[in-house]
């Protein structure tokens, strides 16, 4: 089968949101100038650089109660910070619930019963008991080609580690099983790990 996305696939369901997979899922807390708080998962989302450590989401779609965009997006462009946690299979619930389309000044914490801390460079939220958040700093926020279509860059300015994924230096995934997102309303979970040396190493 060929198809030319301008033209339609003609299947039930978009296969484009089913090849590139698995995709990570950056779950993005966000504080609003208002001091309203939002959590959302996105899985248009990557670590694109080193450093200095540097994240990215894509945020595709809008809501009515916020022009052009989704909550993550309208607040980082007021407060210039977001933060990154990392999903464990363990919340793939909270996860899938903190996905609806729930009013700006609804608490996604709150509805989805999660602890939330503090960052520590940030003004912003975090989830308290995530494997790994990451602290941002917005570089910059690049439209893209169609209607709604964000990505979302940041400097990463602080890295919080939950102690018991940590083992002998290392952080291990093995310890909390990274879910990740396939396509239509499939997820998979990381629970097969192995090592490959590159050439030259």
């Amino acid at each position: 089968m060929f198809y030319r996305p301008e033209d339609g696939h003609g299947l039930p369901h978009n296969p484009f949101n089913a090849i590139v997979t698995p995709r990570p899922i950056g779950w993005i807390s966000t504080r609003g100038a208002d001091g309203s708080e939002n959590l959302a998962p996105y899985s248009f989302f990557n670590a694109v650089a080193y450093v200095p450590p540097q994240v990215m989401f894509a945020s595709t779609s809008a809501k009515p109660d916020r022009g052009d965009t989704k909550d993550s997006v309208a607040n980082i462009r007021e407060t210039g910070v977001f933060c990154v946690n990392i999903v464990e299979y363990a919340m793939r619930d909270a996860m899938n619930l903190t996905s609806g389309p729930w009013a700006k000044d609804e608490d996604e914490f709150a509805k989805a019963g999660l602890a939330r801390a503090a960052c520590e460079t940030i003004a912003c939220s975090r989830v308290a008991t995530a494997p790994a958040s990451l602290e941002c700093r917005l570089t910059q926020i690049v439209a893209l080609e169609g209607v709604s279509n964000f990505a979302v860059f940041g400097e990463v300015t602080g890295i919080h580690l939950r102690d018991d994924v940590v083992v002998d230096g290392v952080f291990d995934v093995t310890r909390y099983q990274p879910l990740a997102r396939l396509g239509y309303r499939d997820y998979t979970v990381v629970r097969e790990v192995f090592s490959l040396k590159r050439p030259g190493e």
